[in-house]
């Protein structure tokens, strides 16, 4: 079905070969490329009625397109080659060499050009290249990328632009990452696998996880009503079928349209990246838009080959991502439960600091299964890195000190386009393929015979005396590079705020620094001023934080049983803080407050004990499962960092308040409710296990 992708048939015209490269999938999730050549050989009338007859009611059929001499009809014929490596260029030449033999009748045995390319070596990516011929008067030159880590696009993230436009092109991203379903359709089956090849080079450095057919057979159109989302592309002569999918994003290569159905939201970038994205987008595609409208334009303008506007275009996404996901490394925490670590990625801390907690489009892409491989695979400290790792660790100041200036953010965007080149391409000069070609119309001439059965013994012989003289070579070993992964400069918000807001936020946080004193000092009369103010300023997140630092220090001093008077001052506090804490405690503040709530307390009676935590149990955050997960990985970390690390030593410069392993060292026994198997633990049960 991959190679006669729309059904056998015949045809009164013999039609000129055809090739393009389908993409099966195994099910460890390892993908296979697999070539097809498809050429077309004349059958005897006698043929196509036996084979009519022996299948009745299946695909075969007369294709009607165009006439033909009577009697004389053609079927197809196909060239398979199937590898785990993604060179398409390759496969193209070594199938074309097999066909050129074949129909141009040449003095060379195929066998020997079958086993000469089953077992040729392929160089292991780091840059190196290999000449390789396969016994035909060739020669080819196979080159592996510098790091395997980046995507291979040759030309398909330009072509994609061509075809689709900007706007188009935007809505097919944000819908991939936000798990939607795409359809591509076209006339064109190297487009669609060109197509999909491309929306997969933009998602770089997250990886796409779902279903991924770039050609889906005829056979399987029933696949495109599964509830997954999926990467599919389909044949434009089944445009009919795609019309009756609901939930389907459908794009339409040949007429250049994306056609996203009523029921269908796709969450669009977060703003200003939005519109950034979209005017460099412009600029790269387009340069002579920004000279339109001067007086004196200059009389040529340097346009970008397709292969380097293709690098430009991967590199504007590039630093989309970079700008997206900047400083992501501060929320990463270890859970140490089971034998071995697990990375865990603190959302809600992550989405706080950004300024993002409302953005439904970084919601969604945090919560997806990219993200999440995302994390697993780059969480880890010591590893190779790459031009992500760099842009995140050491770029960030400078995109954000050229956003304001387009011709530094182009001049930038050039720049990591030559490094993609470069990987993609490390030894450009070199001539890459000399291989002989069919003539001109040659499938319009009669073959002399129809494409030999090969000889499966003599191929074996040829692939086992190359696998003897490979016996004794060494073993090819990737060397890696390992290094300590940097984190980068600390989270920063998207929009930036103004001096005017930070001069009077020290003010709000000085009016709730000087109440809470008067409250412990017992000057009460003085603490009832200001408490409407403090109120106000519990508001923003600053000064929430800074109740949590100051009532923690006093804490520590032992300092934590009240009077009447001051404990209804702090429990009013802190009320007021978490009333606007959303479920996700995006800004840490109730994961600072629970260990509080369980310190201050007040003697009712004799032997009578009121603690804070009774008069803060009705909100929302203590009733989502997540949080006392996070609180109870971050205690774990906590206790296993301090037996380890001295008390000088045990501090930690990328953890901030109220992320889950600043809290408490006191919920250690918190283990023994978790695993009783209870989903949550009531803020009562939580002071009982620390009890």
């Amino acid at each position: 079905m991959p190679c006669i992708t729309g059904g056998w048939q015949l045809c009164p015209e013999r039609n000129p070969p055809t090739f393009f490269v389908a993409v099966l999938t195994d099910i460890n999730s390892e993908r296979h490329y697999c070539a097809c050549l498809t050429f077309w050989e004349p059958v005897e009338p006698t043929q196509v009625t036996l084979e009519e007859e022996a299948g009745e009611g299946g695909p075969v059929g007369l294709s009607t397109a165009a006439p033909g001499p009577p009697g004389q009809l053609f079927a197809p014929k196909t060239l398979v080659l199937v590898s785990r490596l993604d060179h398409a260029e390759v496969f193209r030449v070594s199938l074309g060499l097999i066909y050129t033999i074949h129909v141009e009748g040449l003095n060379v045995g195929l066998e020997n050009v079958v086993g000469n390319l089953l077992t040729c070596i392929i160089p292991l990516a780091g840059g190196s290249q290999r000449t390789i011929s396969l016994g035909a008067g060739d020669r080819q030159v196979i080159q592996t990328p510098l790091t395997d880590s980046l995507p291979i696009s040759r030309c398909s993230v330009a072509l994609l632009f061509r075809q689709l436009g900007i706007t188009n092109v935007l809505s097919l991203f944000c819908a991939a990452l936000t798990e939607h379903k795409v359809l591509f359709l076209s006339r064109s089956y190297q487009r669609l696998s060109d197509a999909c090849r491309g929306l997969l080079a933009l998602l770089f450095p997250l990886r796409y996880s779902f279903t991924y057919v770039p050609i889906l057979p005829a056979q399987l159109l029933e696949v495109l009503s599964t509830p997954t989302p999926f990467i599919i592309g389909v044949n434009a002569a089944f445009q009919a079928e795609a019309q009756e999918l609901l939930d389907v994003i459908v794009a339409d290569l040949d007429g250049g349209t994306v056609t996203v159905p009523e029921c269908v939201h796709i969450p669009p970038l977060p703003e200003p990246l939005q519109s950034q994205t979209h005017s460099i987008l412009s600029m790269v595609l387009d340069p002579e838009l920004e000279l339109a409208d001067l007086a004196f334009p200059p009389p040529t303008t340097s346009t970008s080959s397709l292969k380097m506007q293709d690098k430009e275009l991967r590199a504007v996404f590039l630093r989309l991502f970079a700008q997206l996901l900047q400083g992501y490394r501060w929320c990463l925490h270890m859970v140490r439960i089971h034998p071995e670590p697990v990375i865990r990625f603190h959302k809600a801390a992550f989405l706080g600091q950004r300024g993002l907690v409302e953005d439904d489009f970084l919601m969604k892409v945090l919560e997806g299964m990219a993200f999440a491989g995302f994390v697993s695979e780059r969480g880890v400290p010591y590893r190779p890195t790459d031009l992500f790792d760099e842009l995140v660790a050491h770029e960030v100041a400078r995109m954000r000190a050229d956003d304001s200036h387009p011709q530094r953010v182009l001049r930038h965007v050039k720049e990591l386009a030559e490094q993609l080149y470069k990987n993609e391409n490390p030894y450009p000069a070199v001539a890459m393929h000399k291989v002989q070609r069919p003539g001109e119309a040659s499938h319009l001439r009669r073959a002399p015979r129809p494409f030999p059965r090969l000889d499966e013994g003599m191929v074996q012989w040829i692939v086992d005396q190359a696998t003897a003289k490979m016996q004794g070579a060494p073993p090819a070993v990737k060397a890696e590079k390992k290094t300590t992964v940097p984190s980068g400069p600390p989270m920063t918000a998207i929009l930036e705020r103004s001096s005017g807001l930070h001069g009077n936020s020290a003010r709000r946080l000085e009016v709730v620094r000087n109440c809470i004193s008067y409250v412990f000092e017992g000057k009460m009369l003085e603490a009832k001023k200001l408490l409407p103010a403090v109120l106000r300023a519990l508001k923003g997140r600053a000064a929430r934080r800074c109740l949590a630092q100051e009532l923690h220090l006093h804490v520590q001093q032992n300092r934590a049983v009240l009077d009447h008077q001051q404990f209804d001052f702090v429990v009013r506090m802190m009320n007021c803080c978490l009333q606007d804490c959303t479920s996700l405690d995006e800004h840490g503040i109730a994961a600072a407050l629970l260990p509080l709530v369980t310190a201050f307390c007040r003697k009712l009676s004799p032997g009578v004990t009121q603690f804070a935590y009774s008069c803060v149990q009705e909100h929302v955050v203590w009733s989502t499962p997540q949080f006392w997960e996070a609180m109870f990985y971050g205690d774990v970390q906590t206790h296993i960092r301090a037996l380890y690390l001295e008390p000088a030593e045990d501090r930690d410069p990328s953890q901030v308040l109220g992320s889950p392993a600043t809290t408490s060292r006191g919920c250690m026994s918190w283990c023994q409710v978790w695993g009783l198997g209870l989903e949550t633990l009531p803020l009562d049960g939580w002071a009982q296990a620390r009890a």
